[in-house]
């Protein structure tokens, strides 16, 4: 038995440009029984966004979940610190900030 890889498309998120509310595939629609797994581009034509009511075409392609947040042609910009993904960011800031927090409290030990 040989086994055959299966290309998954990526699973894009789309936002309401009217309120905000991000469709994620992963996720589906529980007010409008969407299952989980449902691409975007397969919901149906009368879907209607589960927040404001706003029709399919007020929603725009912000990509896959954990991707590097800006335009493709910045990312090679700044110290490699575009390339992050949002929690890599996270990581990144409040680590530093418990470090500093850290040496901060270490001074009390000092005579």
């Amino acid at each position: 038995m040989s086994e055959q890889a299966v290309e998954t498309p990526a699973l894009d998120r789309y936002e309401c440009r009217a309120c905000g509310y991000v469709y994620e595939p992963e996720k589906g629609d529980d007010k409008h029984d969407i299952p989980s797994g449902t691409l975007f581009t397969e919901l149906p034509v009368n879907w209607r966004c589960p927040v404001c009511s706003a029709k399919k075409t007020a929603f725009t392609n912000i990509g896959p979940a954990g991707t590097a947040s800006g335009f493709k042609e910045n990312l090679g910009f700044g110290l490699g610190v575009n390339k992050l993904t949002p929690g890599q960011k996270n990581i990144l800031i409040f680590g530093a900030l418990a470090l500093a927090f850290l040496f901060f409290i270490s001074l009390y030990g000092l005579q």
